[in-house]
C-alpha cells in the first residue's frame, strides 16, 4: 500500500532514520524501507538485550521522534518496527 504524506524535509528520509537511530544506538543495525510517510525498521543491537519489547520500541521510536513531529513530518507513520538482538 502505497500512499503520499506531504513533507518539506529535504534529502533521504530512510537515511535520515538510519542516522538518528545510530546516533542513539552506537552498535545499531538498521535496515529501513519505505516511502511517502510510511516506514518499515528493523534494528539489531546489543543494546536490546534484557530489555522487554515495549523498551526496546521506546528506545528506536525515540530516537526518530523528532522526524515524527509537526504536521509536514517526514515519518507519518512506522508500519513495522523489528527489535533483535545482534
Amino acid at each position: 500500500m502505497s500512499s503520499h504524506h506531504p513533507t518539506s524535509f529535504q534529502g533521504s528520509v530512510n537515511d535520515a532514520i538510519r542516522a538518528a537511530i545510530r546516533e542513539r544506538i552506537a552498535d545499531a543495525e538498521t535496515e529501513v524501507t519505505g516511502s511517502g510517510g510510511h516506514y518499515s525498521i528493523v534494528v539489531r543491537s546489543a543494546a536490546f538485550a534484557g530489555k522487554s519489547l515495549l523498551d526496546k520500541q521506546r528506545l528506536v521510536l525515540g530516537a526518530i521522534a523528532h522526524l515524527m513531529k509537526g504536521e509536514d513530518a517526514p515519518v507519518h507513520a512506522v508500519d513495522k518496527l523489528d527489535t533483535l538482538p545482534l
